[in-house]
Formats: structure tokens, C-alpha cells, sequence
């Protein structure tokens, strides 16, 4: 009997997956469209002294310049694609190149990368426009193989493109020199901006990242921006991995424009203080502990001007933790930051409009932003946390490398869930109010829904959908099938939480990569009783649409 009911389990999940794909693929453009809600992001700049007026100016101008830098690497024909719908003036050609803008490209974020323009590639390809589209992972493995150890690094490094010389083997093309006419202007401008600027943290990171621009060398860059404290935050550079779904190894550039709200930077310092003793007591065994975490771990809560390159697409960042070069996150740790401005808008635009869809109605009282914002700064100094560089089979490496592929959406689910065991632990210590666990708890609940909607192709919604199976699994969340809503055990989830921080933290440590397939393969699924739930969410915004008012296009 029990192999039918798993057998009747697995039809239904595959009929609710067919029903999910079908409504997709009947959606207009306009109803794509307007699941993102136009929303304007504002930021206060009359604070700035003049010469930081003149230099943001120019960050602005850079920031554009990742927009195309991006577009090429998203896919070769993606910049023809691009100018193509710029020019249609008919109302369909309209309604595509705004989609366009959105997902930076012809493919759908939100319905598993479905494309909507017809003649493109379809599946998008997987290692997006890093490598050769003929090339295989087999063909790929054996080249490096073949490598000195230097160039094996860069070809399984962030910054060198794969590309076919005239005999058509595969060779290393430097990032310098695959997007030089993206670069140098950018390089251009922020060296401008270094001479605009009073503050010499900033002057300091934006001629150092304008040299990196021209060297392919970010670690000086990357080491002045960790040291930067200036009343303009600007990231910009090649940064995230998520665009490479062949192997996670290739960064995509981006671009994040923005302004220190120092009242709330403030406020968030004491967390720092508690990162080591965090690290010393995460639930895994002794021997995977950091017992030094890297000297700095800042915080910093800013206010968005504008974003550029990936940073646009599709669903916005609300917080990132960077930089992702493990030699520099050994040494000087790692920096949070904190979008306060794009968090307040998708909090009151998408979270408190599912909560009332999704959660048992007794629980709506503790919907609160603050436990959302919280929630994502402890996301993302657990980023900094747990295993990174690692030996697997007596060679060292790290966990991004081993897990291939996986490693985003691992991250991200490691992030969220060993959040919740991090602020449960400032709890438990006194550090945080206790009146703070359960409008943490059920806040979390009604922000597993707003992630597992960005499509569990997507690293973070994927990571959230290996969660919520999980802790359901666990009876830390309980779902009453009369109301189609869903409620929380907080005693449960806190035993599961942890369970499951220490499960994710050693398949990392160990470089178990089977092991990470197999957790994401049972757990990372739209599950009916969560697609029951979705299937009335779409009248409710998945996400915002920036627009930013401060500059003028």
C-alpha cells in the first residue's frame, strides 16, 4: 500500500506541475508583465557634499554601462535582441521589449526561463553566453584536466571566459579583454569620480576597482571596498555566479548604486560582535568550524539610487553579502548589505498581501517588517558562516567547486534556514527580545511563499522550496486543507531548523555532491498542497519593478 500512495503522490505532483506550466504558457505578455509592481525607489542625496554629487553622477553612468556589459553575457544574440524590440513600435513589440527589460533577456525568471519571444534557444542555455554553446560539461572537464594548475584556476575562476581559438580548441579569454569596450569607459569614469570625491575610502576603492577593470585583477578592489566607509555605498563589478548554470563559476557583472543610511547601520552593529561565537556553536561537527572568521564582517543598511547589469534582472535584490573570492573572505571577512528602501517596497507590495492569502488568519498580527528585514540580514551574514574553502579526497577547494552546479540554490537555502538558527541563538542569549521569535517564525512562513514564486529554477526559490518541504516534512509547518492555509509549530521549527543548517553545512564541508543532489531532488519540488496555495496568489504582485525617479535617463 505504500508504494501506491507514493506512486499516487507522485501523479498528483506531476499533474500539478503540468496545470502550473499550462497556465504559464497561456499568459499574455501584459499578465507577465504585471507581476511586477511599478514602484518608485527614492533616496535622499541633498546630504551629499558637491563633489560627491559630481561623483555620483558618474557611478550612475558606470552603472548603465553594466546593463550592456550584462545583456552580452546573459547570451551571444541577446544585445541584436535587444536593439531589435527597441525598435518595434507596434504594441506587441512594446509589451516584449518591456519584458526584455525585465528579465534582461527573452526568457521568463518567473516560469522556469520559458522563453517569450519565438527563434531564440530553448532551453536557455546553461552556460548562458561563459562558454562555447556547443561546448559539454564532459569536453570542458577534460580540457582543464589538461591545464597547469594556474590556468586551471582560471578556467574554474570568475573572471575568464571560455571560448574556441582558430583550430577550434577551447582557451581562457580574460575578462579585460572580452568586455574591453564596456570596461574602459566604465574604468574611465570611476577614476573621474575618485578625483570628485572628499572621502578617501571611496576615492581609494574607485580607483583601485577602475584599475581592476583593466588588469582582470579585483583583489585589491575587493580588499578597498570591504575597508570603505563613505556616505555613497557603490558595488560595482563581476560578482555573482547564478547566470552559470553549467558550474556556478563564471561572475556576472552588476552594478548597485547607493547611499549609507547610517541611523539604521547603526542599529545593526551589535550583530557583528556575535559572528565568531555564532560559528563556534553552528550544529555541525567541531572539525568544520571557522575558529577565526575573517577580521571584518561590516554591516551596512543603505538606501538604493539605482542598479545596473544583473542587479536588474528580473527579481530585485533586497541584501547581498559579498565579495564571493574566498581568498578575500578569508582574510578580511565579508560585507552585508542591506537595501532598506527595495525591502520596505516588496515587504507592503508582495508580503503583506500573500500573508493574508496564505497564513491561518490568527497568525496575522505577527506579519511585521522588522523580523523580514532581520530575517534577511541574518541571511546574509550566514553566507560568511559555515564551510568554504574545504578538502575533499586530499585536495583542496571550496564549496562553490565541489557543489558545481548546486551551489547556488544549496547557498541559499543554507543562508535562509541557518538565519532562523542564528537569530534563534540571539534569542536564546538575551541579544534579541523573545517577543521577537514568533513574528520571526511566522514572518519566515509568509516569506517562504514570495521566494518559492520567483520559479524553483531560480537558486533562491528552489533553496526555499528544499526548506518548506523540508520543515513540513519536520511538522514545524501544519496545513489545513479546508482553508487551503498554512500555520506554524514554533517548537518544531526551531528543532528543525537546526536539523537541517547542520544537514545542508556538511554536505558543503564534505564536498558531497551526490548527497546535495539528492536533498534537492526530494525537497525542491512544488508539492500540491503548496501549488493549492500559489494558484491564489495571482492577483498579488510576485515582486517590484523599480523605477527610479532620482535619475534622469
Amino acid at each position: 500500500m505504500k508504494s501506491h500512495r507514493w506512486f499516487g503522490y507522485i501523479f498528483l505532483t506531476f499533474f500539478f506541475c503540468l496545470t502550473m506550466i499550462a497556465q504559464e504558457q497561456s499568459m499574455t505578455l501584459a499578465q507577465k508583465i504585471q507581476r511586477y509592481a511599478p514602484t518608485e525607489i527614492m533616496a535622499d542625496i541633498s546630504k551629499l557634499s558637491p563633489g560627491d554629487k559630481q561623483a555620483l553622477a558618474n557611478l550612475i553612468e558606470a552603472a548603465a554601462l553594466m546593463d550592456s556589459l550584462y545583456l552580452e553575457q546573459v547570451w551571444s544574440g541577446n544585445l541584436e535582441m535587444y536593439y531589435k524590440l527597441k525598435n518595434d513600435d507596434s504594441e506587441q513589440g512594446k509589451e516584449r521589449f518591456r519584458c526584455f527589460q525585465i528579465n534582461m533577456g527573452p526568457w521568463s525568471n518567473l516560469d522556469h526561463d520559458e522563453p517569450f519571444i519565438k527563434d531564440v534557444p530553448n532551453p536557455k542555455p546553461a552556460g548562458a553566453n561563459y562558454y562555447p554553446e556547443d561546448m559539454t560539461k564532459d569536453e570542458f572537464e577534460q580540457w582543464v584536466a589538461a591545464l597547469s594548475e594556474a590556468e586551471q584556476k582560471h578556467a574554474r575562476g570568475f573572471f575568464y571566459t571560455i571560448r574556441r581559438d582558430a583550430g577550434n580548441r577551447l582557451m581562457l579569454k580574460p575578462y579585460n579583454e572580452e568586455y574591453q569596450k564596456y570596461l574602459q569607459p566604465a574604468a574611465k569614469l570611476l577614476k573621474e569620480a575618485s578625483g570628485l570625491t572628499d572621502n578617501a575610502t571611496l576615492k581609494k576603492f574607485l580607483s583601485s576597482r577602475a584599475d581592476a577593470f583593466l588588469s582582470n585583477d579585483y583583489y585589491e578592489s575587493d580588499v578597498a571596498w570591504m575597508d570603505l566607509d563613505s556616505p555613497i555605498e557603490p558595488t560595482i563589478g563581476p560578482y555573482e555566479v547564478y547566470l552559470d548554470e553549467l558550474f556556478n563559476y563564471k561572475a556576472a557583472f552588476e552594478a548597485f548604486i547607493a547611499l549609507r543610511n547610517d541611523e539604521e547601520t547603526n542599529k545593526l552593529k551589535k550583530f557583528s560582535d556575535y559572528l565568531q561565537e555564532i560559528e563556534n556553536n553552528l550544529p555541525i561537527d567541531a572539525k568544520y568550524r571557522n575558529p577565526k572568521l575573517g577580521a571584518s564582517s561590516p554591516i551596512r543598511v543603505v538606501d538604493l539610487v539605482v542598479t545596473g547589469g544583473e542587479a536588474r534582472d528580473g527579481v530585485q535584490t533586497a541584501a547581498y553579502n559579498l565579495p564571493n573570492d574566498e581568498k578575500v573572505t578569508a582574510e578580511k571577512g565579508s560585507k552585508r548589505v542591506m537595501l532598506k528602501n527595495v525591502q520596505e517596497a516588496k515587504f507592503n507590495k508582495v508580503l503583506l498581501p500573500i500573508s493574508k492569502v496564505t497564513l491561518d488568519e490568527k497568525l496575522l498580527k505577527d506579519i511585521a517588517f522588522e523580523p523580514f528585514f532581520t530575517h534577511i540580514l541574518a541571511h546574509e551574514l550566514m553566507h560568511g558562516l559555515g564551510p568554504h574553502s574545504i578538502t575533499v579526497d586530499g585536495k583542496a577547494t571550496t564549496v562553490r567547486q565541489a557543489m558545481k552546479e548546486l551551489s547556488s540554490a544549496l547557498e541559499e537555502a543554507k543562508a535562509d534556514i541557518s538565519g532562523l538558527f542564528c537569530l534563534q541563538y540571539l534569542i536564546d542569549k538575551g541579544a534579541l527580545e523573545k517577543s521577537f521569535e514568533q513574528k520571526m517564525y511566522v514572518t519566515y512562513l509568509a516569506g517562504v511563499f514570495r521566494s518559492v514564486r520567483f520559479g524553483i529554477k531560480e537558486a533562491h526559490g528552489r533553496g526555499m522550496a528544499l526548506q518548506f518541504n523540508y520543515l513540513l516534512d519536520e511538522g514545524a509547518f501544519t496545513y489545513d486543507a479546508g482553508t487551503q492555509k498554512f500555520s506554524v509549530a514554533i517548537e518544531k521549527i526551531k528543532q528543525a531548523a537546526t536539523k537541517l543548517t547542520g544537514e545542508i553545512m556538511t554536505i558543503q564541508a564534505e564536498g558531497n555532491y551526490d548527497k546535495a543532489k539528492a536533498l534537492l531532488e526530494k525537497y525542491a519540488v512544488i508539492r500540491p498542497e503548496m501549488q493549492s496555495v500559489l494558484d491564489k496568489l495571482s492577483d498579488v504582485p510576485v515582486d517590484i519593478a523599480p523605477e527610479y525617479p532620482e535619475i534622469k535617463y
